[in-house]
């Protein structure tokens, strides 16, 4: 898991090169189709909620996550010729998604396959075949499969604004910026959430899914349940369950709307007493955290494809404090069958 990691920026690069030149095939296909639908489960769910908030603020399309078992439980027949379905899945060879991209391409829907395997059936079904360029991933977390994934989705969206490669500066930064993240100490943030009791975590926006994805590699690779809201749901009635035997992770930006409700956040969390593990933010955010993992030097739009890394890495160190093998968790297998 820790040379995976560390193999992000060199993947992240490959794959911008690789599926660059594929964008303005996925312009032609969604053209006259405004709906766009990410079907996915696990890590490449977490990398859906990203592409939806993406898709609705840089495309100006309309976005949701897909329930598979629309499909593939209960057979609803939906016209869907309006829609572009973005189908996810590391290995390309999940049944359930392969099924609800087959359903859905009967149903009028054009599709774009994600996945890190070129001869998979799930490229095989996709009409735009975006192929993630991670190599072979061992450990059953997903590390860099994920961010793959991540830099994927981010060409197909952009392939649906009104002006596609506005974003292309930018993208040029990210395998720096996710080399950045690759420095800094971790141990620090290992050590407190050694020390946990509970953990929540929480997020908002564009870095959502980041938030989502740091709770499910805590569960699985540490074996700690962590439960994932958005800030606005913690505000709610969840917030009555932070005190002092809670860590609360906060995941932001460094620039955008969201980060000042999130800094906010981290004021009222230490108010009630919980310890906090700060992960990205600005100067503000940080010297509201107990720990803080800077995150990098990217746009809103684009933070998430670098900030999950100091996480990722601070988990697989906190593996390893536990005594677990972080490339292997309990009960779990590298590809997940579901019906």
């Amino acid at each position: 898991m820790a040379r995976e990691i560390a193999e992000q920026p060199a993947a992240l690069a490959a794959t911008f090169e690789h599926v660059l030149p594929l964008r303005h095939d996925i312009t032609r296909l969604a053209a006259g189709r405004r709906h766009v639908i990410f079907v996915a489960r696990g890590s490449s769910d977490n990398a859906g909620v990203y592409g939806r908030y993406l898709t609705e603020i840089h495309a100006g399309r309309q976005a949701s996550l897909a329930a598979p078992s629309v499909a593939t439980l209960y057979g609803a027949n939906l016209d869907l010729s309006n829609s572009l379905v973005v189908a996810v899945s590391q290995s390309g060879a999940t049944q359930e998604i392969i099924d609800t991209a087959e359903w859905a391409k009967r149903n009028g829907a054009a599709i774009v396959g994600i996945t890190n395997d070129g001869d998979s059936p799930l490229a095989s079904t996709a009409d735009v075949a975006l192929i993630t360029q991670a190599g072979k991933e061992l450990a059953v977390p997903a590390t860099k499969t994920y961010t793959t994934q991540l830099a994927a989705i981010t060409v197909a969206v952009d392939a649906l604004a009104q002006r596609p490669g506005t974003l292309d500066a930018d993208i040029a930064r990210v395998p720096d910026a996710a080399t950045k993240m690759l420095e800094n100490s971790v141990e620090e943030a290992a050590d407190l959430l050694a020390g946990a009791h509970d953990v929540l975590a929480s997020g908002r926006g564009l870095t959502f899914g980041t938030t989502l994805e740091v709770a499910l590699k805590l569960e699985e690779t540490c074996l700690q349940p962590v439960r994932g809201l958005s800030y606005a749901d913690l505000k709610h009635g969840p917030i009555a369950v932070v005190d002092a035997d809670l860590v609360t992770i906060l995941v932001a930006a460094g620039e955008g709307p969201a980060l000042p409700g999130m800094t906010e956040l981290a004021g009222i969390v230490r108010e009630k007493g919980s310890k906090i593990l700060g992960i990205g933010g600005d100067p503000t955010f940080a010297a509201r955290c107990d720990v803080n993992l800077p995150g990098p030097d990217l746009p809103e739009t684009l933070a998430p494809l670098a900030l999950v890394i100091p996480a990722q890495r601070a988990i697989e160190s906190l593996a390893r404090k536990l005594g677990l093998n972080p490339d292997a968790p309990r009960g779990l297998r590298k590809v997940t069958q579901t019906d």
